[in-house]
């Protein structure tokens, strides 16, 4: 199976090639800079420990099933079909209707499916744009986390294999059942153990995590990490990601000055845990550097490192857990993991071309629709001049006018209808190049998604991978784009 992570390069002095390649830089939203940063925290899962997205689905779907089946679900979900592929983050669930739906940072509906139809415009219009749409009640369920896609993706099989068979489906009912039973999968051992028996199967190994760890506690930099998996778990998934990655370090816990497991993240953040030392069972607010425990929150963490606010980043990537929690509960800085850039990075290269079409055909069709409006308002004046005018020689004139306006109209329109199915194939094309069935991660048509707007608001950095942060000096100043509103855009001399 081929590695997604190459072997670290070290042709320079500081181990690395400056500017990094695309696919390894850190893009920022909100001007950081590391040398400030005083202590670095992680969380593990899908963050260190990058899971192999198709192998982790496929086992937690027939894990899931198969609860669902024990439950007093029919026993053919066993063998009914599923995609792996169809699930995104930033998705919706609607709990009302058995919909999965991706919105724009407006909370406006641009793509919904009901098991994998895709509903028309109009059907989307009158379930979600007569009244707004209120993501936070209990109707909806934000899939925010790679953990659980796969729940999205047995939603959708499900509903589409019993309404096909004829089937009445209580939507709420089923996506209360199958999230309990993903749950109870990973409680009893039907997923962690599969995972931990055969670790290279289901999680990537990369080779520069002992490199980032050594070059940010070189530099002087508390590390620690926050994972709400249970204590064996996370030691055999650290031993498996850090053992043996750098001679200096004979253990995983070595790179580490805190370890907290089980933390019951996002109350770690929000709640007054204590921590507790897994090697006595005891109690304490004055967590020690080195050894592991459970538990345990956010303000009793920050006396221990002695550092807070803008002197931490904290690195995850779980928008809800991680990210917004962090950003929203304390002053920390945040750095989020988007695995899927790696994809989304490789779409933008590939097609560029089509890209820079689909903005060429946008400008072509607002300039086009401009000077349709206008022959239509001259129309419409030379059509009152025509109806005050008797028949004197100017009405000629004016009969002239108005079959040349007509023309331009005719003309316009039929350049406006080309426009339209050029930009109509190529964004379709284009969504379709990004994800078969939901398009760009991070947009929804032109807008920003509600996953991006969230990535924007809550991520001072983003990157695919926490080693891409080796890619830059400890000491980098990360600063973000010179942001300009629209009234900027094409006011500003040179633009």
């Amino acid at each position: 199976m081929q590695e997604r992570f190459p072997a670290p390069e070290f042709d320079s002095p500081s181990g690395s090639v400056f500017p990094p390649p695309v696919g390894r830089r850190v893009y920022c939203n909100r001007n950081l800079r590391l040398d400030q940063v005083k202590a670095v925290g992680f969380d593990m899962d899908y963050t260190l420990a990058i899971y192999r997205q198709a192998e982790m689905d496929r086992l937690s779907i027939e894990a899931t099933v198969a609860k669902l089946v024990e439950q007093g679900y029919p026993e053919e979900l066993l063998s009914m079909k599923y995609r792996t592929d169809f699930p995104i983050r930033g998705l919706l669930i609607d709990r009302k209707l058995g919909n999965v739906l991706k919105m724009d940072r407006y909370r406006y509906v641009k793509t919904a499916y009901h098991g994998f139809r895709k509903l028309t415009r109009d059907e989307r219009r009158h379930a979600y744009h007569t009244r707004r749409l209120r993501p936070g009640t209990g109707r909806y369920h934000w899939v925010d986390t790679l953990y659980s896609l796969s729940e999205v993706a047995v939603y959708a099989a499900v509903v589409e294999h019993l309404e096909t068979h004829g089937r009445s489906v209580d939507y709420g009912r089923l996506f209360s059942d199958i999230r309990r039973c993903a749950d109870l999968s990973h409680q009893d051992g039907s997923i962690l153990d599969v995972v931990l028996e055969d670790l290279p199967r289901y999680v990537e190994r990369d080779p520069e995590l002992g490199v980032l760890f050594h070059k940010l506690r070189s530099a002087g930099k508390r590390l620690f990490l926050i994972t709400n998996s249970g204590p064996q778990y996370t030691d055999a998934m650290m031993s498996y990601l850090l053992d043996d990655a750098l001679e200096e370090y004979p253990s995983w816990r070595n790179y580490l000055d805190y370890v907290c497991a089980a933390s019951k993240k996002p109350g770690f953040f929000t709640g007054k845990a204590p921590f507790v030392d897994l090697l006595t069972g005891s109690e304490t607010r004055d967590p020690e550097r080195g050894r592991l425990y459970t538990g345990g929150n956010i303000a009793d963490l920050q006396r221990a490192l002695g550092f807070a606010g803008d002197e931490v980043l904290y690195v995850g990537d779980h928008i809800y857990g991680d990210v917004l929690r962090a950003k929203k509960e304390s002053t920390w800085r945040t750095a989020m993991i988007i695995q899927e850039m790696d994809d989304e990075l490789r779409v933008l290269r590939e097609h560029a071309v089509g890209l820079e079409r689909a903005s060429t055909l946008e400008q072509m069709r607002d300039a086009v629709q401009d000077e349709l409006r206008e022959h239509q308002a001259r129309l419409k004046r030379v059509e009152r001049k025509l109806a005050e005018q008797g028949s004197g020689p100017e009405r000629a004139s004016w009969e002239a006018k108005r079959v040349r306006h007509r023309r331009s109209i005719d003309r316009l329109r039929a350049q406006l209808k080309e426009v339209d199915a050029e930009r109509s194939a190529l964004d379709e094309a284009l969504s379709q190049a990004f994800h078969p069935f939901w398009g760009s991660l991070f947009k929804a048509g032109n807008e920003v998604s509600s996953f991006g707007n969230q990535v924007e608001q809550y991520g001072c950095i983003y990157t695919s991978r926490a080693t891409n942060l080796a890619q830059y000096s400890p000491m980098h100043y990360f600063q973000s784009p010179r942001h300009r509103m629209p009234h900027e855009i094409g006011s500003t001399p040179g633009v």
